[in-house]
């Protein structure tokens, strides 16, 4: 049966049009630009029908950036994007000036795992902006990398308990190491005792830290952990591309994701964590 997918988690960058510092110096095949229009006919060959962009940058450009292939691309229905959290008086004054009226902007993002204070999150200023945030129902990602970078969210959704958050590609689960599940594991246990903690199960090929020689096997622990641990109401997935061409193919990780999750779950279960749970997060406007 035909189940279609929101994907939670594309990126596209142009290094003609914003800054990318995290790209500086790097020698992968990260380091061009990337254009949805690369990524269409490898997504024809999954059930994506629905797709949301993700900031790259910490940057109005970036931003700009993805609303107009947003508003250029039929089957991107949202985007994630950047505001000057450090700021308030500015995050409100563009909110209430632009993104407000911007149908497409649905959620934002800081790149926190690449600040040097991995509580980043927790600076006043930043807290003002995230109840800014909640009292417009805007949800936030968190991009961690560290078991710190759960801990300080975890004390932000206690400062801003109205704020829903997700937490993007697991905040990266030890699959690499293959513990199950050690403090990654006890630290999202404590963030899913808060009920606007989600989280967003992709980027796991890529932690697996073995290229594209992962298999299905590798991430089917820690996805299951995450469905037992937030439940299948607040789970949803994202194929993180084009980063995710560092471990193999954009079908490989849809057919992988799709395959582990019907041996976890019951159909109208795994059509939530495809599908629903991602639309009503994002406030996504999908007939």
């Amino acid at each position: 049966m035909f189940q279609p997918i929101i994907d939670t988690h594309i990126h596209i960058w142009d290094l003609s049009r914003a800054d990318y510092s995290w790209l500086k110096n790097d020698t992968t095949v990260l380091n061009r630009s990337y254009t949805l229009q690369e990524l269409e006919a490898d997504r024809r060959q999954t059930n994506v029908t629905a797709g949301i962009l993700v900031q790259a940058a910490g940057n109005h450009e970036d931003t700009s950036l993805m609303l107009e292939a947003a508003k250029a691309t039929s089957w991107i229905k949202g985007i994630v994007g950047w505001l000057p959290l450090m700021d308030p008086v500015a995050t409100q004054r563009l909110l209430e000036e632009k993104y407000l009226h911007e149908k497409y902007f649905r959620g934002v993002r800081h790149q926190v795992h690449d600040e040097k204070d991995p509580q980043w999150l927790l600076q006043p200023a930043v807290t003002d902006s995230l109840q800014i945030l909640a009292y417009h129902n805007i949800p936030y990602d968190v991009v961690g990398v560290l078991p710190v970078h759960i801990e300080t969210a975890i004390k932000a959704a206690d400062r801003v308990p109205g704020l829903r958050m997700v937490f993007d590609h697991l905040n990266q689960p030890p699959i690499a190491k293959k513990e199950k599940f050690g403090q990654w594991g006890k630290l999202m246990k404590t963030a899913a005792q808060h009920s606007n903690f989600y989280a967003k199960i992709s980027g796991l090929g890529t932690a697996s830290g073995n290229g594209s020689r992962w298999t299905n096997n590798d991430l089917q622990p820690y996805i299951e952990f995450a469905l037992e641990t937030f439940g299948p109401d607040r789970c949803f997935c994202g194929g993180d591309w084009p980063v995710s061409l560092l471990a193999g193919s954009y079908s490989k990780t849809w057919q992988s994701y799709e395959q582990v999750l019907s041996g976890l779950l019951k159909e109208d279960a795994k059509q939530k964590v495809l599908y629903a749970n991602a639309k009503t997060f994002y406030g996504l406007e999908i007939l």
